[in-house]
């Protein structure tokens, strides 16, 4: 996500990593009589009628055949053959596949493998996904800032009082004085907070509540609004969009982030006393684009969604967009860069007008049938004058989700279309979707979605990603492709989408090569040294909860990564290690993404 600080020198980190790899191997040979990473199965879970399929590994044997036995008292309830083994290149490993779709019974259970060993525990149940889908939404709570945080009984000891209460005005900001702007989410595994990050996360968020609401509204995260009659999922993103709120400037410009001038060192929040700073670009009008119009996106979307909950605050919103909408006119590509002095993450970009385009079609969706035609023009004209330009960005997930967010406003407009049944007439300047721009984003994003669901099915790991998706946050590109064959199966209902979707699902929760569920705290086998500043700082033996692991990374921008061996394959190159900000940062805007899947995938 951001290259944050080393804190030893290579030979510590090499001599670290040999220590981890020891730990590893003593507690590999400890869990030796119940589980072997050979067999690799999402250790959350399958629903009853959905597909289900486990990975074997299995060097120097043929195994022919497997069984699923009941954890209650190891009776078969399932048996079958093995497929024969697929080389998979982004791994080097030689797969094959137990295939047990037809295991429909309730229950707990194993998977046995002759001469390989047994796999860890998972569950077959229709709302198999929930605990995953309330640990994963605590993992947001986990991240507020300015607040006491204390996760319950479920996870005593997870908790710090407020932190980051007083702030002031960077230079850069074109302002002086203090800004005790509290709040928002902390972005990562350090305790900065980026208005670019927050707007790509917000807005899943948001997207996931208004295509999943049904699933989501009863669902309760236990957190301090709980109850309050709003649904949790928007309380949560409540918290984070009253901070980005604040970042807006009197003129409608939005400043990019608010962070220390360094990261700080491991220690928990409410010790980290290096003053908050809001920063700007250093020079008139001190805002960027690119925040201000993420800002307009994600206030648009808010305006809409909590409008039946809290009228004030959608309102409050939709003037926020509508301003910072304005501001980008004025200032259509005002980009950022790191001011002299500033070494917390950039969150550069050297193009706006993506930002720009999802801004105009959340604000036209929102304001269509609101405000009169004329107002609601420059939104819809804005959109489609340049809409086509950024078609060919649906065919390929972006490697970071918060650079690129073109392909958000194609998909927004062609949902309001979807959503209101309206279509455009004639005249220029009447309301609703014009049908033939939604059928062109339409059958884009469904082509799209076909080519990603046909090569994940042949995946021998069934995973949609390819060898240059092995990037820092590729499991955030993995969770993103189920993200957009989701938004394509809204379009065009279609099994083959969900189906690979899940499949990216299962990839995350330890249907992978390490047969490691990339949640911390989540099933038997789950990664337990992130790079996250309170997981490190804290008493605790486990992790904070529910936080998404960046995943292996070919570009190996940290040492721990650089001294892995040479030649692995992309896939390979992670290290469950706290040191590996490369490869084990957690950061919002993946997390956001799992959110989204998860949420598609409740029954």
């Amino acid at each position: 996500m951001r290259l944050s600080q080393a804190f030893h020198t290579r030979h510590v980190l090499s001599f670290a990593f040999l220590i981890f790899l020891f730990s590893v191997g003593i507690r590999q040979l400890a869990v030796s009589q119940t589980a072997t990473i050979n067999i690799k199965v999402d250790q959350v879970g399958y629903s009853p009628g959905a597909p289900k399929i486990a990975f074997i590994t299995a060097p120097g044997s043929s195994p022919q055949s497997f069984s699923i036995k009941r954890t209650s008292d190891n009776g078969v309830a399932f048996q079958g053959k093995l497929s024969s083994a697929a080389h998979d290149s982004n791994t080097g490993d030689d797969v094959q596949a137990a295939d047990f779709s037809g295991l429909r019974e309730l229950g707990r259970y194993y998977i046995d493998v002759p001469g390989v060993g047994r796999s860890w525990n998972f569950d077959v149940n229709p709302n198999v996904y929930a605990r995953a889908y309330q640990l994963a939404m605590l993992g947001f709570y986990g991240q507020r800032c300015g607040t006491a945080v204390d996760l319950g009984p479920d996870f005593p000891g997870y908790k710090h009082p407020a932190c980051h209460l007083k702030g002031e005005f960077h230079p850069s900001s074109g302002k002086s004085g203090e800004r005790d702007n509290i709040g928002g989410w902390h972005d990562a595994g350090d305790y900065g907070r980026y208005v670019v990050n927050s707007g790509i996360s917000t807005g899943s968020l948001l997207w996931a509540w208004e295509l999943y609401g049904s699933k989501l509204k009863d669902i309760k995260l236990h957190i301090p609004e709980s109850g309050n009659g709003t649904p949790d999922i928007l309380n949560e993103a409540r918290w984070n969009l009253e901070w980005m709120l604040k970042m807006q400037d009197d003129d409608g410009g939005v400043w990019q982030k608010q962070t220390s001038t360094k990261f700080s060192e491991f220690i928990m929040p409410q010790d980290d006393k290096l003053l908050s700073k809001i920063v700007g670009t250093g020079s008139a009008p001190y805002k960027s684009t690119c925040a201000t119009a993420d800002l307009a996106a994600v206030a648009a979307i808010a305006a809409r969604v909590y409008k039946p909950y809290d009228w004030k605050f959608a309102s409050r919103n939709l003037e926020a967009a509508r301003k910072a909408w304005q501001w980008t006119e004025k200032n259509s590509n005002v980009l950022f860069k790191n001011p002299p002095g500033i070494s917390t993450g950039e969150y550069g970009d050297d193009n706006c007008k993506d930002e720009r385009l999802w801004a105009a079609a959340e604000l036209w969706r929102t304001s269509d049938g609101i405000l009169i035609a004329s107002n609601n023009a420059p939104y819809r004209n804005f959109f489609l004058e340049n809409y086509r330009e950024f078609l060919p960005k649906i065919d390929s997930v972006p490697a970071e989700g918060w650079r690129e967010v073109a392909a958000m406003g194609l998909w927004s407009y062609a949902l309001s279309e979807g959503e209101t049944g309206k279509t455009r007439p004639s005249d220029p300047l009447a309301s609703g979707a014009d049908p033939a721009i939604v059928k062109e984003i339409r059958e884009s994003s469904i082509a799209a979605a076909k080519r990603i669901a046909q090569r994940t099915e042949s995946d021998p790991y069934r995973v949609s990603l390819v060898a240059k998706d092995y990037v820092w946050g590729s499991n955030g590109v993995a969770a993103s492709y189920g993200l957009q064959l989701l938004v394509a199966n809204a379009f065009s209902p279609d099994p083959a989408f969900v189906n690979a979707a899940e499949d990216n699902l299962h990839y995350l929760l330890g249907r992978n090569t390490f047969s490691l569920s990339w949640v911390t705290q989540l099933g038997e086998h789950p990664f337990r040294h992130p790079h996250h500043r309170p997981s490190g700082a804290d008493k605790n033996e486990e992790p904070w909860p529910g936080l998404l692991s960046g995943g292996p990374n070919a570009g190996r921008q940290d040492a721990i990564l650089t001294a892995l061996p040479k030649g692995l394959p992309p896939a390979k190159v992670y290290a469950d290690d706290q040191g590996s900000y490369a490869s084990n940062e957690i950061a919002i805007n993946w997390q956001a993404a799992l959110v989204f899947l998860l949420a598609g995938s409740l029954q």
